[in-house]
Formats: structure tokens, sequence, C-alpha cells
């Protein structure tokens, strides 16, 4: 928890990685398209504004309230904290199967089972490790988000609590997306039931990112997990599912809540949210606290 001394520093460095995130982000994506040209698929148009929340925290950290790094999670613990890569490394193709089990169940999908004993065939099994790789190898890239949300913004409001700040933090992460519905990067037949549906998945995946996070010590493994839902999971869902329930790109989103949703109950139902590891804070220690 913050004490007295060391809220004044953090309500001004959330307030400034807030304006540099947003601002930065949404002022690009409307330069990028409208005079650039560029096309929401872009990754000069994604990559610069994707890296927002990290720069903001990086100038927050370094400039603003020259907090430093100390609590910023940035070293691997690879060997500490395998398990918890292995996780975020296997759980996008992992929730992306149940969501498929559940597409099946309620009619909204038929699978393949011709391959050897009615399982996908290889080359269906070879294009998810594929995109498993490709994962591993962006995870820096998405790393430009986590050392923002995760890592920088999410102790630092309700007091560092792990729930309200989580849910939070999704609410905002999910608003800083939102432009992205009206410039063709996802299209929702209905606009306000995807932005609504959007904004929860988000905020479950910030449950489990955090959980990641807390465990392993690291921002790494935070990373690799949302890697993981943007090129594995999200990309297999959107490739098997067609659109249906006039939901459109709405319909992956909605059938990946259950497995999601199933996954932080679990992790807030037995508490595993309040076991943080973390670094005290050299800045905020000084004003008589820890970010949480």
């Amino acid at each position: 928890m913050l004490s007295n001394d060391s809220k004044p520093v953090a309500r001004k460095g959330v307030a400034a990685f807030l304006l540099i995130s947003f601002a930065g982000t949404w002022l690009w994506l409307l330069f990028a398209r409208s005079i650039l040209g560029l096309s929401p698929l872009n990754p000069l148009l994604q990559l610069p504004g994707f890296c927002m929340p990290g720069i903001a925290a990086v100038a927050v950290r370094r400039w603003i309230t020259k907090e430093g790094f100390a609590d910023a999670g940035l070293k691997l613990h690879l060997k500490a904290a395998w398990r918890y890569y292995a996780v975020a490394w296997l759980g996008p193709p992992l929730i992306a199967a149940v969501t498929l089990a559940l597409a099946a169940l309620v009619g909204l999908w038929e699978p393949d089972l011709s391959g050897p004993g009615g399982i996908p065939g290889t080359r269906e099994l070879a294009s998810v490790l594929g995109l498993m790789v490709v994962a591993l190898i962006l995870t820096p890239l998405y790393a430009g988000e986590e050392f923002g949300w995760t890592s920088y913004l999410r102790p630092r409001i309700f007091g560092g609590r792990t729930v309200p700040s989580a849910m939070a933090t999704g609410l905002i992460w999910a608003v800083w997306h939102f432009p992205l519905a009206f410039i063709g990067y996802v299209e929702f037949t209905n606009v306000v039931v995807g932005l609504a549906v959007w904004t929860l998945s988000f905020q479950l995946q910030e449950v489990m990112l955090m959980w990641l996070y807390q465990r392993s010590g690291s921002v790494w493994t935070a990373s690799l997990a949302h890697a993981g839902n943007n090129m594995v999971l999200f990309l297999i869902l959107g490739d098997m599912l067609d659109e249906k329930e006039g939901l459109g790109a709405a319909t992956p989103m909605v059938l990946s809540l259950v497995p999601m949703a199933a996954i932080c109950l679990w992790i807030v139902g037995s508490r595993r949210l309040t076991r943080e590891r973390r670094v005290p804070d050299p800045l905020l220690a000084r004003h008589g606290g820890g970010t949480d």
C-alpha cells in the first residue's frame, strides 16, 4: 500500500503515464491513417502506437517521478520462474482449444478430424506451433505494452489492491484500444456490443497477466502471454470461427471469455494473487512505502 507521503508521487506518475500513452497512441493513429494513409494492419502503424505505454513508463520512471526501475520486473528469472514461462507460452493455444471445443458444442464450429486417430492433421498442428514460435520471437515487442500497463500502471492504482487494480487497468487498456474499432483494425457488426465484449476480454486477460507478473517477478512472462494471446489465441479463433449471431468479430471473443473467466475465478478464488514477488521501489521507499 502507498503511504500518505508517497501518494502524490504515484498520482503524478500515473497522470503523466496516461497522458503520454493515450495522446501519443491516438495522435499517432490519426496521423498514420489520415496523413500517411497506412493500413491499420501495417506494422509501421502498429509498432509506434502499441509501444507507447512502454515509452510512457520509461519517461515517467526516468524523468518525471525519477523513481527508477527497481520494481519494474525487468529481470528474466528464467531459472526460478520457468514454470510461469511455460504457462505463458502454452496457455494461449490451450485456451484456443477449449474455446473451439465450446464452439463445436454449441454448433458454431465443425472440427476437421481427418487426421490420424481423429485428431487435427500435421499441417494444422504445424501451423499452431509456428504461431507459438512467432509469439516467442515477438515477445519483446509486446513488452512495450506490458511494461506500461502491468508493470507500471496496475500497482499504482487502487493502492495496488489486486482485483480492483486489475479490473481498472483492463478497462483503461480496453479504452486505449477503442480507436482501432473505427479505423478497420477490428470490425464489429454491433459496435456497442463488440466494444463491451472486448473490454471484458481485456479485463480477464489483465488478471491472468498480473498473476504471471506477480508470481514470476518478471514482466517478460506477461509479455510472452500477451504475444500468445494476440498471435496464437485470437488468430486461431478468428481463422476457425465463422462470424455468426450478429456479433461479427466479437464471436471468438465471446466464446473465449468462458475459459478465461474460469481461469480468473481460479486465480482469485484460490487467492493466488496475494503472493506477489516484488522489489522495493527506492523512491517510494524514501516516501515511506512501496507500491503495493
